[in-house]
């Protein structure tokens, strides 16, 4: 056994201490130019719990798309993608080119490996797109929730949810 004294301690650095900072800065200001509602970042961790369910959900319903039609890859047409989220990522889309939360996105973006078949590089590739739309859906519908809101309590995230839930 070593003695006490001599043991030498080792620092240990990280090299990205704020990794994540910029990208709640930027996902607290996406939900204030989406829908005028401010989050904090506690509510961030909602929001990528969030995100992650719903893109997963949509995968999933997209393997299912894929082995009906007979298919091992799954495409992008897959995707069960309404015309209402479809809607929200065009808006996504236009919003993102100011704000830059799609390359943080694309790094949140849940890729499970669960999938009984794999999806496409395209499919991949919209990912963080698709998360956009979500999260502009998402963002919205606080207003649709409480047209007053600024600041959306648990309640509020637990309303969406539910909604979501209902029609993702």
């Amino acid at each position: 056994m070593a003695d006490p004294d001599s043991i030498q301690i080792q620092v240990v650095r990280n090299l990205n201490p704020y990794k994540r900072v910029g990208g709640i800065v930027k996902i607290e200001h996406f939900f204030r130019v989406a829908a005028s509602v401010d989050i904090d970042k506690a509510d961030v961790k909602r929001y990528y719990d969030f995100v992650d369910h719903k893109v997963s959900d949509l995968l999933l319903m997209g393997e299912a798309a894929a082995s009906a039609n007979g298919r091992d890859i799954v495409e992008p047409w897959d995707l069960p993608i309404t015309k209402g989220l479809q809607e929200s990522i065009h808006v996504f889309e236009r919003l993102d080119v100011d704000i830059g939360l799609e390359p943080i996105l694309d790094k949140k973006a849940p890729r499970p490996a669960d999938l009984d078949r794999p999806y496409s590089l395209e499919t991949d590739a919209r990912l963080p797109a698709i998360a956009g739309g979500v999260s502009v859906a998402l963002a919205r519908s606080f207003k649709i929730i409480d047209p007053e809101i600024k600041h959306p309590a648990t309640e509020h995230w637990e309303r969406a949810f539910q909604i979501f839930n209902q029609l993702l």
